[in-house]
């Protein structure tokens, strides 16, 4: 059988690691430092904007993106800081 996590194929041994260190007990203060999500971009958390856009717009900032070597997200955030410095 084959185990994948984010894509990636899990070893037996990674599992027995893993198995092991759940069966020793974790370190609640030391589970609560660990950082789980997205890392912050601010002080505050960051909002979620839902925007509607036509195919043929989301194509062309997949276009633009890709050309920049930028994610979505990076080349709209990058079109937001843009135009809003400009306004």
């Amino acid at each position: 059988m084959t185990r994948k996590m984010s894509g990636r194929e899990v070893s037996e041994a990674e599992v027995d690691a893993w198995v092991a260190e759940a069966e020793a007990g974790y370190d609640v203060e030391d589970l609560r430092k660990r950082v789980i999500g997205r890392p912050a971009r601010g002080a505050e958390p960051s909002q979620v904007i839902p925007v509607r856009l036509t195919t043929d717009e989301l194509a062309a900032v997949m276009a633009r993106a890709e050309r920049e070597h930028l994610n979505r997200s990076e080349a709209i955030r990058a079109a937001l800081a843009e135009w809003s410095h400009v306004a």
